[in-house]
């Protein structure tokens, strides 16, 4: 097991618990890639090559995140976290197994699909949060961060596979078979989720009494600076800077002149590197820190800005490798970051909370590329997102100290009055992380 794998990866990998889950979650993630790549075929082949179409049913798979993103983390804090990832898991193999079965006996419309577009994404928005606040439960403290980057390891190579899994499978046997192998590898998940021991570190996702209620994540959230960094950060790199499969598409065919082989050049070249950026955050010994996650998100920024720039498609596919790696150790961090330090009654809903500002930005910040894109030109969309990522960063982190400064002030006068304002819980070892 450790031949080959820095230390704190094999530290990881040799819990029982976690790799199960881990190989679990990259097989259903191959699935989920090829049946994402598939289902824009089914669409297009029954549309005849509508992007109108192929657009809507996108929406309906991100709209339930945005609708029932926070209602998953309480879920997540009320119940069970295994048996609630038992019961989102195989809502999600019964979507693919119904979209699958139509496909095959021909009985497919355009209606149904968006139907079954929608079911798997309110599954899904119940599932992430759950899901991630999950981790920190099957892993020891120290190891969460790690964890983290390892379970963005196997999404990237998911990512990478299943498209490529795809165009082979369908154009052998069609999109029916596709969906019906994702509905199979679920089965990898529940296997993992069902054979979960006791025996290792963590409770394992046990409910704690009292109610789950969404303010309690919130308050844990603006009270505490190292949560409301990382979530005010989030957001506007999600919003602004994370568009990449909108400003590739743009940039290679309106800049470049090039057709879907090039394209799917440049893709390829961004997921290597947030392949390589998610090994190497895994394998990285020192816990995750608010100035990593700052440093990082200004160097992310620059990259960006420097490949709206860029001249030539050679230099601009190289650039693309530095900036994927940049931008998942951005996102790697800064979950990291918010399950370190949300308090484990909260996690689940403040996980809910994280997502919601990752992707809820999607519906404003896509738009808003694809019109920068219309007035200024493909390389504008990429300037914007680098530099309001990079100020972000910037500007947050004046803020932090401040904070810091002030809770400080106010942790010592609750100490020497004997105010009740004292808090209760016990305070977070965040040395290392300042």
């Amino acid at each position: 097991m450790s031949a080959g794998f820095p230390a704190p990866v094999t530290a990881v990998l040799t819990l029982r618990n976690f790799r199960r889950y881990l190989l679990g979650q990259l097989v259903s993630n191959i699935g989920t890639w090829m049946q994402r790549a598939a289902q824009d075929l089914l669409v297009l082949h029954i549309t005849g090559d509508s992007g109108r179409a192929v657009g809507i049913v996108t929406a309906l798979q991100f709209l339930p995140q945005t609708l029932f993103g926070l209602t998953g983390g309480v879920l997540a804090d009320r119940c069970c976290k295994r048996r609630l990832l038992l019961l989102t898991q195989t809502a999600m193999g019964v979507q693919s197994l119904l979209l699958g079965l139509l496909t095959v006996t021909g009985a497919v419309n355009l209606l149904s699909v968006y139907a079954l577009a929608f079911a798997l994404g309110a599954a899904t928005a119940v599932d992430s949060p759950a899901r991630n606040a999950y981790i920190s439960e099957l892993v020891a403290r120290e190891r969460v961060a790690t964890a983290v980057g390892l379970n963005s390891a196997q999404f990237n190579v998911a990512r990478i596979l299943g498209p490529a899994l795809a165009g082979l499978a369908v154009a052998s046997f069609g999109t029916g078979p596709v969906f019906l192998g994702n509905a199979a590898s679920y089965l990898a998940v529940l296997y993992g989720l069902i054979t979960i021991r006791a025996d290792e570190p963590g409770d394992h996702g046990r409910p704690r009494p009292g109610r789950a209620r969404l303010c309690d994540a919130l308050r844990d959230i603006t009270s505490t600076p190292e949560l409301l960094l990382p979530m005010s950060l989030i957001a506007f790199v999600g919003t602004f800077g994370l568009n990449f499969q909108v400003t590739i598409s743009l940039v290679a065919v309106t800049v470049f002149h090039t057709g879907a082989a090039a394209f799917g050049y440049l893709s390829a070249a961004y997921a290597l590197g947030s392949l390589i950026g998610a090994i190497h955050g895994a394998s990285r010994a020192k816990p995750p820190s608010i100035r990593r996650l700052i440093t990082t998100t200004v160097v992310f920024g620059a990259l960006e800005a420097t490949l709206g720039l860029i001249p030539g498609y050679g230099a601009f596919m190289a650039l693309l490798i530095p900036t994927g790696f940049a931008s998942v150790t951005v996102t790697t961090t800064a979950n990291a970051l918010t399950q370190l330090h949300a308090d484990p009654d909260v996690r689940g809903r403040v996980m809910s909370v994280y997502f919601l500002v990752l992707l809820g930005g999607t519906p404003v910040g896509a738009p808003l590329v694809g019109l920068l894109s219309d007035v200024l030109g493909a390389r504008s969309t990429l300037l914007l997102g680098g530099v309001v990522s990079a100020s972000s960063a910037l500007a947050l982190s004046a803020l932090l100290p401040g904070r810091n400064q002030r809770r400080s002030r106010v942790t010592r006068a609750a100490s020497v009055t004997g105010s009740p304002r004292t808090p209760a819980r016990p305070a977070r070892d965040r040395s290392a992380d300042l």
